[in-house]
C-alpha cells in the first residue's frame, strides 16, 4: 500500500515527454518563440508557487501566454496562493462543463482546491464530464502502485463510484485487490461506505442484494485496505479551511466535504476545532441537512404522537412525516392510532358494498386510506374486490342516500356482530357430585362381572381401614 505525500499532484506525466530519436530540423524563427532560458525560469517560478500575473511580468510576456505553456508542459502544483477574481470568473464560467483534472492544470492548483474553491462559490456540476487521458494515466498509475482510493479520488478529482467504473471500463485491477472480491462488489461496498452506512449495515444489505456475506472483521479489514477511512495526514490548505468556514457560516451540512475534500469525519471535526468553529454551527449536528430537534418539538412529538393524525401532528411540527416517523423512532414511541369507525361510516360501508361503489372511492368519501377501510372491511367478512371508480367521486352524503331494504329487511347492516352466550359452568358441588356418580355406576359394572371378587375385596379394603 502507497500512501501518497501532501505534495503529490501527479503519479504518471501525461503525456509523456518524447525523446528525439533523430536530430531535429532547423525550424523557421519565430519572434514570439520560447526560448529554453523562459521555459526554465517558467519551470522555476512555477514551483515556487508564483502566481502567474507575476510570472508573466517577470518574463516579460502576457498572462494567456503564460498560462497556455504552464498546460502545454503539463505542470502541476499545490498552490496555496488566494484566488483572484478573474480566476473566480473563469471557474464559474467552465466548472461542471469540463473535468476537474483539466481545471486544475489549466490554473495550476489541485484538484482539492478546486473542489474548495466551487463549494465556497456555491457552483454545482452537471452531467459529469468525459475522462482525460490525464485521469486514465493516473488512475492506471494509481492502481498498479496500490494506492488508497480514496487518496487516488482526490489525486483526479473523481468520486469513488467513478474511479471504480471506470477500472471496469480500462480492465484494471487495484493491487490491493482481495482475490475473490469482484468489481461490482468492491463499488457497491465503497459507495456505501461513503454514504455513512455502518460496516454491519453495509454487509445486510449487500447480502440481501445477492452479494456473498462477508464477516465483521474481514469486510473492515478489506474496505480500510482498498483506501476507505484512511487519514494520511494531508496538510490543509486555505481553500479547504475557507470551504469548511463557508459551510458553517452557511449552515450547510458538512457530509458532501468529507467526500469533495478526501477528508473523514474526525479530520473535519478536528480542524473546525482548530479554526474555533466547533459550537458556531445553526445546526447541533453538522452533518445533517435538517434542522435539529428542539426540546419543544420532542416534548410535543410524546404528548401527541398516535393521539391525532399524522398529517396534522407533521404540520404542527413543521415536518415532513417521514423526519417525524424517524424521530418518534429513535425516541422509542409507538404510534397505535387508529380513528374509529363511526355508525354512519360503517352504514356507508354496507351500501358502498351492495351498490357496487369501488373502495377508492368510498377511502376519498370518508377521508381515511383505502388500505384501512379495505383492512376494516376485510376483518369484518366483506370483500370488494375490483370496481370501476365512479366520476364524480361520491361522497359520504350521496353514498348514505343510497339506503334502501335489503335482504335482510329493515335496511339491516352486514356488519352485525352476535355474541354468543357460552353455556353457565357448574358449580363445584355438582361437579364432586356427579363425580360420584360416575364412580358408583364403575363399581357397580365391575361388581356385576365379576361378583365374587369384588366381593372378597372390598371386605379387605374394610378390614384394612380399621385402625
Amino acid at each position: 500500500m502507497l500512501d501518497l505525500d501532501a505534495t503529490i499532484v501527479e503519479l504518471e506525466p501525461c503525456p509523456r515527454p518524447r525523446t528525439a530519436s533523430a536530430p531535429l530540423r532547423e525550424i523557421a524563427f519565430r519572434a514570439n518563440a520560447w526560448t529554453p532560458s523562459e521555459i526554465e525560469r517558467l519551470v522555476t517560478l512555477f514551483r515556487q508557487d508564483v502566481s502567474l500575473d507575476e510570472i508573466a511580468e517577470v518574463i516579460g510576456r502576457g498572462r494567456a501566454g503564460v498560462a497556455d505553456k504552464v498546460a502545454t508542459l503539463g505542470l502541476r502544483r499545490n498552490s496555496t496562493r488566494p484566488w483572484t477574481d478573474l480566476e473566480d470568473d473563469e471557474l464559474r464560467r467552465r466548472y461542471g462543463a469540463e473535468a476537474t483534472a483539466t481545471l486544475a492544470l489549466d490554473f495550476g492548483r489541485s484538484c482539492s482546491a478546486i473542489y474548495a474553491r466551487a463549494g465556497c462559490l456555491e457552483l454545482t456540476e452537471g452531467n459529469p464530464p468525459e475522462w482525460t487521458e490525464w485521469e486514465d494515466a493516473q488512475l492506471r498509475a494509481g492502481y498498479a502502485r496500490s494506492v488508497p482510493l480514496l487518496q487516488l479520488a482526490a489525486l483526479i478529482g473523481r468520486p469513488l463510484s467513478g474511479l471504480s467504473g471506470r477500472a471496469g471500463l480500462l480492465g484494471i485491477t487495484h493491487a490491493s485487490h482481495p482475490p475473490d472480491w469482484g468489481q461490482a462488489e468492491m463499488a457497491r461496498a465503497l459507495d456505501l461506505a461513503t454514504e455513512g452506512y455502518r460496516y454491519s449495515q453495509i454487509i445486510a444489505m449487500m447480502a440481501a442484494e445477492g452479494f456473498p456475506a462477508r464477516t465483521l472483521s474481514g469486510f473492515g479489514q478489506i474496505i480500510r485496505k482498498l483506501g476507505y477511512g484512511r487519514g494520511w495526514g494531508r496538510a490543509w490548505t486555505p481553500d479547504e479551511d475557507a470551504l469548511l468556514r463557508h459551510a458553517y457560516e452557511a449552515a450547510a451540512s458538512l457530509t458532501p466535504l468529507r467526500a469533495r475534500l478526501g477528508r473523514t469525519a474526525c479530520s473535519l471535526r478536528w480542524r473546525a476545532e482548530y479554526l474555533g468553529l466547533r459550537g458556531t454551527h445553526a445546526n447541533r449536528n453538522g452533518w445533517r441537512m435538517g434542522p435539529d430537534w428542539t426540546e419543544a418539538q420532542e416534548a410535543l412529538l410524546r404528548e401527541r404522537y398516535g393521539k391525532m393524525p399524522n398529517d396534522a401532528l407533521a404540520a404542527q411540527l413543521g415536518r415532513t412525516k417521514a423526519a417525524m416517523f424517524s424521530r418518534a423512532n429513535l425516541l422509542g414511541l409507538v404510534h397505535g392510532y387508529i380513528r374509529p369507525f363511526s355508525a354512519d361510516e360503517t352504514r356507508a360501508l354496507d351500501l358502498a358494498f351492495r351498490h357496487g361503489i369501488a373502495i377508492a372511492d368510498l377511502a376519498a368519501a370518508l377521508d381515511r386510506k383505502a388500505c384501512s377501510v379495505s383492512k376494516y372491511a376485510t376483518n369484518h367478512g366483506i370483500r370488494f374486490g375490483r370496481r370501476p371508480l365512479r366520476t364524480p367521486t361520491p361522497t359520504l352524503g350521496d353514498i348514505l342516500a343510497l339506503d334502501a331494504p335489503t335482504e335482510r329487511g329493515g335496511g339491516a347492516c352486514l356488519i352485525d356482530h352476535v355474541i354468543e352466550q357460552s353455556p353457565e359452568r357448574p358449580h363445584a358441588d355438582d361437579q364432586h357430585d356427579a363425580r360420584d356418580a360416575r364412580r358408583e355406576r364403575r363399581t357397580r359394572r365391575i361388581g356385576r362381572r365379576r361378583p365374587l371378587r369384588h366381593e372378597a375385596r372390598r371386605q379387605e379394603r374394610r378390614l384394612n381401614r380399621r385402625p
